[in-house]
């Protein structure tokens, strides 16, 4: 199957999975190696390193005139990146927009887009030249710093790697989507990571947690707030694996009569300010964010983005929780610092190995460049020692230069000359005969001389070496440190306010009032407004009202089954009035034999009696009965046949409870424990039958209950007296009045 077969028409066949494994393996390597992966040395990738290459050869130094764009992108399409001329410009034009880049490496002139996402004008009308950071870069090209190879046509050179006098990989950052792998590397602050380098060539064998007193976290173009804790920031760094969540920076600015505006000054990197404007704009027209009233952009040169509250009463921190959770001042940039290490392995690298590769190449630079000036001082010096000796013996020399046919040769057998001073001294020109051209040659000699033994002495020593690194380091951390306007840090460090969830889902619901219905069946609906008469409603065939009370938009419902179980439901998620409603059983994972007991508005920090049919119970406090998941929350323990059957208020101090059997019984409610879950105490024996209802009361108030007349009656604690007892005994008949149904009705929660 794997082999090759060539036919008698002279066509070759080959295995289809063999042909498409090496075609797609070849795209994907040059995918990696030569288009979305930065490297970890220069922290470029082709397309930028091609870039400035060009435009150093093109003579754009920083303090050079401009050149049109069109010129820049021809050269670099024509002798080094044969691809489309739109993706070259998009390339150039990100390294010179300070919005997308750190420390830009372009200097544009014209219209090169904004954080508005609008694009830059076409490169013919736009012109540039190098940044300062560029020129550092490419320190060094022309001193054999780095190995250079063909370009793609064969007719030229460029370089692999460039110098990169500059830790532009985590100063600028760089994203990327290759085959199988992505990078993703947020900027950071170049005096912070030239600082932790040089800390690291200190101490070679250095955590990445004391890198990390230097390096404090990514600095984003845009500012911004970043709220992670030191041990995901530490985490990340370590693994090269993690994200960074960026916070919109914002202050309150004061306005008439107590009234104020929400100031946003600084947006979450990479975040299209329009963008973010025309999404909270839909958001409050589709009134998710009732806490706000306006959003304007007032920006010119820097961000200014005007947020009104509703009213002066509204919690700026509440309503920018909300805006935090549903809209994009606040984003995660993810960290995955997948890069090339020595220019051909790609792999995820942690802060210190990425800062370990560049120090080992700004040394092997370092080396590079010695050498190479080393190289050209011996070839002066030979020169030098060959003027000297035709100085000396100046008359001779121009004896030979005049009689002898092959001069060259002459004197180099004459003077033991070497091939490079013979042709210097056939060089030279007469004027340079004088005497005080000698002395000249002779100052250079001694002063080349003294440099020659310098370059050797370094290029010995691994510490002189490693010194002049960071000697360099220095240099770099001086021109950019935070004194300075670009090297000051723009992100900053702040805790995220966490703000309880149910006040940001208040905080995101328009509060409006309602009224909940539920069926005898457990279909539940939401109508609009308070309604006092909802006797005229329809329900399904054999279904009927079963409750019915008022609530808010922004309300937690609680739901108490008989099986003990609690479940929660928010009320803006009710269905309309329009129709019948839906089953409350299929908003939650309830079991078949579950029925509905009760549902009620949820107030935390009030207490609640439960008991089972049994009369088994006890008090709980309904912050700790809320269910967060569709499975509800057990609370009562109930054991078959016995099921849940009473939820009722416990305010008071003393309880009242009624049997099926028409006994009553009345004892002090701290005989009641109070848990957070269990089968509870027994309230009251019975014979045979179970609990019908009981009311917790206050002693001072007296017990109220309603018959079936719709008339009041309080009897006093004292007037009770002979139903008085201790919890688990079993009552006596009530006093006369009271209801038939055995209800002491008006006590549901």
């Amino acid at each position: 199957m794997g082999k090759e077969v060539i036919d008698n028409n002279g066509s070759e066949s080959v295995n289809l999975k063999d042909a498409l494994e090496e075609r797609y393996l070849s795209y994907a390597l040059t995918t990696i190696m030569h288009r979305a992966l930065p490297d970890v040395r220069d922290g470029l990738k082709p397309v930028h390193r091609r870039i400035l290459y060009g435009m150093r050869l093109l003579k754009l130094d920083p303090g050079a005139g401009f050149k049109k764009c069109a010129r820049v992108v021809g050269d670099v399409m024509g002798k080094y990146h044969p691809h489309g001329d739109a993706a070259i410009y998009d390339a150039l034009v990100r390294l010179a927009q300070d919005f997308s880049v750190r420390y830009p490496m372009v200097d544009g002139q014209g219209n090169f887009g904004n954080i508005d996402g609008d694009s830059a004008a076409a490169m013919r009308y736009t012109e540039a030249r190098m940044t300062d950071i560029a020129k550092r870069v490419l320190d060094g090209l022309d001193e054999d710093a780095v190995e250079f190879r063909e370009t793609y046509d064969g007719l030229d050179k460029e370089p692999v790697v460039l110098p990169g006098n500059f830790p532009n990989l985590l100063a600028n950052g760089s994203t990327g989507i290759a085959v199988g792998m992505a990078t993703s590397i947020p900027p950071h602050n170049a005096y912070e990571l030239c600082e932790a380098s040089r800390f690291l060539i200190e101490k070679p064998d250095a955590q990445t947690a004391e890198l990390l007193e230097y390096v404090k976290g990514p600095d984003f173009p845009t500012g911004g707030i970043i709220v992670n804790d030191q041990k995901s920031l530490l985490e990340a760094y370590e693994t090269g694996r993690g994200s960074f969540r960026t916070q919109a920076k914002w202050h309150k600015e004061e306005g008439p009569r107590g009234s104020y505006n929400i100031i946003v000054t600084e947006i979450p990197y990479q975040v299209q300010k329009s963008r973010l404007i025309e999404k909270t704009a839909e958001l409050l027209m589709a009134r998710k964010l009732p806490l706000l009233d306006d959003i304007r952009d007032e920006s010119a040169e820097d961000v200014r983005v005007v947020l009104v509250p509703r009213n002066k009463n509204v919690d700026p921190e509440l309503l920018m929780a909300s805006l935090f959770k549903l809209t994009d001042l606040e984003s995660r940039f993810s960290l995955n610092m997948n890069v090339l290490s020595h220019g051909k392995v790609p792999k995820v690298m942690g802060l210190k190995s990425v800062l370990q590769e560049w120090l080992d190449h700004q040394k092997e630079v370092l080396v590079r460049r010695s050498n190479h000036r080393l190289d050209q001082i011996n070839h002066r010096l030979e020169v030098l020692e060959g003027y000297l000796i035709a100085f000396l013996n100046l008359d001779e020399v121009i004896r030979i230069i005049r009689e002898e046919d092959k001069a060259k040769q002459c004197l180099i057998q004459t003077f033991e000359l070497s091939e490079v001073q013979a042709e210097a001294v056939l060089n030279m020109r007469l004027r340079s005969l004088r005497k005080l051209e000698e002395i000249e040659i002779r100052k250079e000699h001694d002063k080349l001389s003294k440099e020659r033994n310098g370059l050797i002495s370094l290029l010995a020593s691994e510490r002189k070496l490693w010194t002049r690194v960071s000697k360099q380091l220095s240099e770099i951390s001086k021109a950019y440190g935070p004194e300075t306007e670009l090297g000051k840090r723009r992100s900053h460090f702040g805790q995220a306010q966490e703000h309880n969830l149910d006040q940001i889902h208040q905080a995101m619901v328009e509060k409006e009032p309602i009224t909940v219905v539920i069926s005898e069946k457990g279909w539940i609906r939401a109508l609009k407004g308070h309604v006092q008469d909802v006797g005229n409603l329809t329900f399904k065939q054999d279904d009927k009202l079963k409750l019915s009370f008022h609530a808010e938009t922004t309300d937690k419902l609680l739901v108490f089954t008989t099986s003990g179980k609690f479940y929660t439901l928010t009320a803006d998620k009710l269905p309309g009035g329009r129709g019948h409603g839906e089953p409350i059983r299929l908003m939650f994972d309830m079991d078949e034999g579950q029925d509905i007991i009760t549902v009620f508005v949820h107030k935390p920090g009030r207490k609640l009696l439960i008991s089972n049919n049994e009369a088994r119970g006890f008090i709980v406090s309904e912050t700790d009965i809320v269910a967060n998941t569709r499975k509800g929350k057990q609370v009562l323990n109930v054991v078959a046949p016995a099921t849940a059957k009473l939820c009722v208020p416990a305010d008071g101090d003393y309880v009242a409870v009624i049997g099926m059997n028409r006994k009553l019984l009345i004892f002090p409610r701290i005989q009641i424990a109070e848990m957070g879950r269990g089968r509870g105490v027994r309230l009251q024996r019975y014979r045979d039958g179970g609990i019908s209802d009981a009311k917790i009361f206050n002693s001072e108030e007296g017990l109220t209950w309603i018959d079936g007349s719709g008339r009041t009656f309080t009897r006093t604690l004292e007037e009770m007296s002979d139903w008085l007892g201790d919890r688990g005994q079993a009552g006596r008949l009530p006093p006369n009045g009271f209801p038939k149904s055995n209800k002491f009705s008006g006590n549901s929660v």
